[in-house]
C-alpha cells in the first residue's frame, strides 16, 4: 500500500477508489503524523469526504472536531493572554500553529496544536511573565538544574500552565537558543509582524516560513516531521498569491537572519515530499556548494524522518536516521563543550530519579 497519506495529501481524488483495507493504512498513517484532520480537511475541500465509507468518515470526523475545538480554545486563550500582556504594554505575537489559525491561514485547515507559542522582547520578560502568573499561567515545579539551564542557554522560559484552562504557553524571546550557530536579532523578527486581528500579531509571511523550516531542521522534532513539511508546502503555495515580491526577497531575508540552511532544507524537502513549486532560480539562490556536497547524506536522513511511523511506509535504517538527526539537532543546539556537561548531568538526574522511585 506505500505511502498513500503523501498521495492523498497531493492528490485527494485518489481516495475516492481506495478499499477499506487502503482506508484505514491511510488513517493509521495520518494519525501517526498528526495529519488526520488535516487530510480531513484536504478530502472536503476536493468534495471527496462524503463519498467515503462512512466507517472511515467517522474517523476524519472525529478528528475535524478536535480541530475545531482547538480552534476555539485558541480563540479564547490567545485573548486572555493579549489582555494579560497589554498590562505591561507587551503586544500579543503568536508562533507556529496558533499563528496560522488565529491568522486564518490555509495552512491552518485541520491544523492541531498542543500548546501556544508566543514571541516577546528579551527585555520584555520578567513583565511579560509576571502579567501572565496573575492570569493564572505558571511554571510547575521543575529542579534548579533545569530552571537555571531555561533561564541561561535557552530561547524560551520554563513553558507556563493555566491549571484552570489546562492550557499550556510556551514564552519565547527567539527562535533559537543563544548557544545555537546563528545570532538571530530577534528585534528583525518583531519589527516586521503583521497584525491579524485587533492587538494579536503574526511573523511575516517570509518569517513565517523561515521559522517553520528552522524548528523543524534545528531542534530534531521528527514525530511530526511530516506535518511540519506540509505546512511549508501550504505556505509556499500560498504566501506568493498574497504578496508577489514574495519569492524575491525570501533567501535575503534568511542570510540577514543566518537561517540560509534551514530554508534551504524547507524549500528542498517540501519540493521532495510534497512536490512544492519553488522557482529554480529561488532553489539555486539557496543552494551552496557545501549544501550540494551535502544532499545525498541528508536526503538519506530526512527522506526516512518524513514518513509516518507505520509499517508501509518505514524504509531500511530508519531508526539509525532518526538516531543521527537526533543527535545531530544537539550538536546544532549547543556546542560540545557546553552540550556533554548538559547530556551528563541530565543522564545522572535521571539515573537518579529512577533510584530513587526504586527505594520508595
Amino acid at each position: 500500500m506505500s505511502y498513500l497519506l503523501r498521495d492523498a495529501l497531493i492528490e485527494p481524488s485518489g481516495v475516492a477508489g481506495m478499499d477499506n483495507a487502503q482506508l484505514a493504512c491511510l488513517v493509521a498513517q495520518a494519525r501517526n503524523s498528526r495529519l488526520l484532520a488535516s487530510l480531513a480537511a484536504r478530502l472536503a475541500e476536493a468534495g471527496v469526504l462524503s463519498q467515503l465509507p462512512g466507517a472511515a468518515q467517522r474517523h476524519f470526523d472525529g478528528a475535524t472536531l478536535v480541530h475545531e475545538k482547538q480552534r476555539r480554545d485558541l480563540a479564547y486563550d490567545a485573548d486572555l493572554v493579549r489582555k494579560a500582556l497589554a498590562t505591561r504594554g507587551i503586544p500579543l505575537l503568536l508562533l507556529k500553529g496558533g499563528a496560522y489559525i488565529a491568522a486564518e491561514l490555509p495552512v491552518s485547515h485541520g491544523r492541531l496544536i498542543t500548546d501556544i507559542d508566543i514571541l516577546v522582547p528579551k527585555s520584555d520578560l520578567p513583565a511579560a511573565e509576571a502579567a501572565l502568573n496573575t492570569q493564572g499561567w505558571a511554571s510547575p515545579p521543575i529542579s534548579a538544574y533545569d530552571a537555571s539551564y531555561y533561564r541561561r542557554w535557552s530561547h524560551e522560559i520554563p513553558a507556563l500552565h493555566n491549571a484552570r484552562r489546562d492550557t499550556t504557553l510556551d514564552v519565547h524571546h527567539n527562535i533559537l537558543p543563544p548557544t545555537a550557530g546563528p545570532t538571530i536579532d530577534a528585534g528583525l523578527l518583531l519589527r516586521d509582524r503583521r497584525e491579524v486581528s485587533p492587538g494579536i500579531y503574526t511573523l511575516s509571511y517570509r518569517d513565517m516560513v523561515i521559522h517553520s523550516a528552522t524548528h523543524l531542521f534545528q531542534e530534531g522534532e521528527f514525530h511530526h516531521g511530516l506535518r511540519d513539511v506540509w505546512d511549508l508546502d501550504r505556505m509556499l503555495r500560498d504566501f506568493p498569491a498574497r504578496d508577489p515580491s514574495f519569492w524575491d526577497g525570501l533567501v535575503e531575508r534568511a542570510a540577514l537572519l543566518q537561517l540560509e540552511t534551514p530554508l534551504y532544507h524547507g524549500l528542498n524537502y517540501a519540493q521532495q515530499v510534497f512536490k512544492t513549486p519553488v522557482p529554480a532560480e529561488v532553489m539555486a539562490e539557496a543552494q551552496s556548494p557545501l549544501r550540494k556536497l551535502r544532499k545525498p547524506l541528508m536526503d538519506f536522513l530526512y527522506l526516512r524522518a518524513f514518513r509516518p511511523d507505520h509499517p508501509e511506509t518505514r524504509l531500511p535504517l530508519t531508526d539509525t536516521a532518526l538516531y543521527l538527526l537526533y543527535v545531530r539537532s544537539h550538536y546544532l543546539r549547543m556546542p560540545l563543550h557546553l552540550l556533554l556537561p548538559h547530556l551528563a548531568r541530565k543522564a545522572w538526574m535521571r539515573r537518579m530519579d529512577q533510584r530513587d522511585g526504586t527505594t520508595q
